[in-house]
């Protein structure tokens, strides 16, 4: 079974470095409004760029084998924590937008639905938790 491990330090005050298997590192840090400087991502934000970031490089992937003409796509995602604690994100939009002149709309969506139906693991984990709502956009240049 495979598996990752990632050591997170205090840095000081409210602010975190985490490692990745990757040997990049990023800083988690508070806002102000919670004691931090605002020198990091958000943690449960963090999770969100993760959900964006599995999906994308599954449709990158798909896009290339598909040899599918795409000038850009961007993944944009709102979501909805809980009012009460702990808070979790219970409600999640996820919406792919694809811009280009020559958009195949139904292998652009084949794509979608394999990283969001079979592929993505972090979209799997969000299932567990939140309701999810997938859109896809396509912009015609």
């Amino acid at each position: 079974m495979a598996s990752n491990h990632i050591t997170t330090t205090w840095k000081g005050d409210m602010k975190l470095e985490s490692d990745n298997p990757s040997g990049h590192s990023l800083f988690i840090d508070a806002g102000e409004e919670s004691g931090g400087r605002g020198d990091g991502y958000r943690p449960k934000a963090l999770m969100l760029s993760a959900l964006a970031g599995c999906s994308g490089l599954d449709v990158a992937s798909l896009i290339k084998k598909m040899k599918l003409d795409v000038d850009d796509f961007e993944i944009k995602i709102d979501a909805e924590l809980t009012d009460e604690h702990p808070k979790y994100y219970n409600k999640v939009t996820v919406v792919y937008h694809f811009y280009g002149s020559n958009l195949n709309e139904k292998k652009l969506q084949k794509a979608v639905d394999l990283s969001v139906e079979k592929y993505c693991g972090v979209m799997e984990m969000f299932r567990r938790f939140a309701e999810m709502d997938i859109k896809t956009i396509y912009h015609a240049s």
